[in-house]
């Protein structure tokens, strides 16, 4: 006696039930590991200003260009209080400003991110000096990259590069910031006359604002190369 075959549809119904329990099992491990990233990301989110240190390192003056050269050493602590690799940043003059950006990540309609309501983030952004035709201005956290203080060590996870994706789109674009009924992301650019000798702390407040404080470097440094 032949067997009789299954029908088409027990077939289909097998598919559908494989693919919903294949889905409904990423879908958890998804929803799971989005809850750790964002976990970890937190953690690093709960500081509530950024600090930043600047020193003048070099002074020359430019024959071509008739100017005088200053050098900057930009060293930023990430959330923990460790040092991040230093920048240093050339302009032809010493009067220097240091751009922030702060950005509510209640703001930020993300999935399963409930755990980021109320934290903020603090960017040190941009360090410019205005000059016309002849302004520079140099990047110290590129856009759409995961800024080094809130990196969190060792994660290599796409999620926290999501967050951190939609962290710069509403930050920096001002049609979908209004679509969400999102306040403009808060933007301070102070600046100082940067000179030897001193040495400037470059904090971001809580609420926004940029504070530059200079204080003269220990008389024991002075004329002596420390390594």
């Amino acid at each position: 006696m032949m067997k009789k075959k299954p029908p088409i549809k027990t077939f289909a119904v097998l598919l559908v039930s494989l693919f919903t329990g294949v889905w409904g099992y990423q879908f958890i491990t998804n929803y799971q590991t989005e809850k750790e990233v964002l976990k970890e990301m937190v953690q690093r989110l709960n500081a509530e200003s950024r600090v930043g240190e600047v020193l003048v390192t070099g002074v020359n003056y430019d024959e071509k260009k008739k100017k005088t050269l200053t050098t900057i050493k930009f060293l930023e602590y990430d959330v923990d209080g460790n040092p991040v690799e230093p920048k240093y940043f050339t302009f032809a003059g010493n009067i220097i400003q240091f751009q922030a950006l702060v950005v509510r990540f209640n703001d930020i309609q993300l999935r399963s991110a409930d755990q980021l309501s109320g934290k903020s983030a603090y960017i040190f952004w941009k360090v410019f000096m205005l000059d016309g035709k002849d302004t520079q201005e140099f990047e110290i956290t590129p856009m759409n990259h995961i800024p080094k203080g809130y990196k969190v060590p060792g994660l290599e996870d796409p999620y926290e590069e999501y967050v951190w994706k939609q962290f710069w789109d509403y930050a920096l674009n001002p049609e979908a910031a209004r679509k969400e009924n999102i306040k403009n992301a808060q933007i301070e650019a102070p600046g100082s006359m940067f000179i030897p000798g001193y040495l400037y702390t470059i904090k971001i407040e809580h609420d926004g604002g940029l504070r530059i404080d200079a204080s003269p470097i220990s008389p024991i440094l002075k004329g002596e190369k420390i390594l």
